[in-house]
């Protein structure tokens, strides 16, 4: 029988080129563009460690040493600002390299492109016997209890082989997203698959599935015998049909929140102006700025 240990560890996956942010992306990666003073990997691993991670694995890519400085210390910077007596500035610099245990994982030009091959270059630093979270690196959610905290206690009630982040979307957009097949709604969350970016007229449901994810070691192993699929890439969503398939409990969470993509440019402007109303030192004056507008 399979063991369930609490979920303490998340793989990030942020070794994606970002071509829709060129030039800004040439010498760094997307996750660290800000969300006003804030980079967008910082907003998902405070997710994490609010649901009770503690081991952070990012997998990146050649030339996104940035993130990795970003988790360290700066003793040139802290030096300068205890100097000025910042005190409040240097306290958050300090936090930030003590937020969780950090561990950087290359992933290789060798291995092929898809979202699943975060997962394949971690999986030396999972144990056979736990599940860990996964989350897509440029994707926010908003809401007063952690996105990744509700799946975990799913997951810890349910003891399934995965649990995803479902949101609804509406009928007429079910053709940009992984949408699932749920077996019996009115019995439970289970699904019979996820169709990939289905028409509208042969979408199974509304609620579409995006970048938060537990996984127990199963997953994983399913997905090194997965052949590539559409655009020749390894497809999470074929690894997950097949278990499905085969009889693997799959579940598919309506999370309370809002789940906000900062994929591309339009969206990523969107979640900035979401985030920066929110703000209370900015969001009064802020909102009183776009009133003036005349747009």
């Amino acid at each position: 029988m399979r063991s369930f240990p609490k979920v303490t560890k998340a793989i990030i996956a942020v070794a994606g080129n970002a071509t829709r942010f060129l030039p800004a992306t040439k010498n760094q990666p997307k996750q660290m563009l800000p969300i006003i003073d804030k980079p967008i990997i910082h907003h998902v691993v405070d997710e994490c460690v609010a649901s009770g991670i503690t081991d952070i694995i990012l997998v990146t890519q050649q030339g996104q040493s940035a993130l990795e400085d970003y988790f360290d210390s700066n003793i040139g910077l802290e030096y300068i600002l205890e100097l000025k007596n910042k005190d409040e500035l240097l306290e958050q610099i300090r936090e930030i390299p003590q937020m969780a245990n950090f561990v950087y994982v290359r992933q290789k030009k060798t291995m092929p492109y898809g979202n699943g091959t975060p997962l394949l270059c971690a999986k030396n630093l999972i144990d056979n016997d736990e599940a860990v979270a996964f989350l897509f690196g440029d994707d926010l959610v908003k809401s007063k209890t952690p996105c990744l905290k509700q799946l975990i206690d799913v997951y810890e009630k349910e003891r399934p082989t995965a649990v995803m982040a479902v949101q609804e979307v509406p009928l007429k957009e079910v053709f940009k997203y992984g949408v699932v097949e749920y077996k019996d709604r009115k019995i439970s969350n289970e699904i019979a698959g996820i169709v990939e970016k289905p028409k509208v007229e042969e979408a199974p449901s509304t609620m579409a599935e995006f970048g938060r994810f537990i996984f127990a070691y199963d997953v994983v192993s399913k997905l090194e015998e997965t052949p590539l699929g559409k655009g020749n890439e390894l497809w999470i969503v074929d690894a997950l049909n097949t278990l499905a398939k085969e009889g693997k409990k799959i579940i598919a969470e309506p999370i309370e929140g809002r789940w906000v993509t900062t994929g591309d440019p339009l969206n990523y402007l969107m979640a900035t102006v979401e985030f920066a109303l929110d703000r209370k030192d900015l969001g009064e004056e802020f909102k009183k700025y776009l009133k003036s507008l005349s747009l």
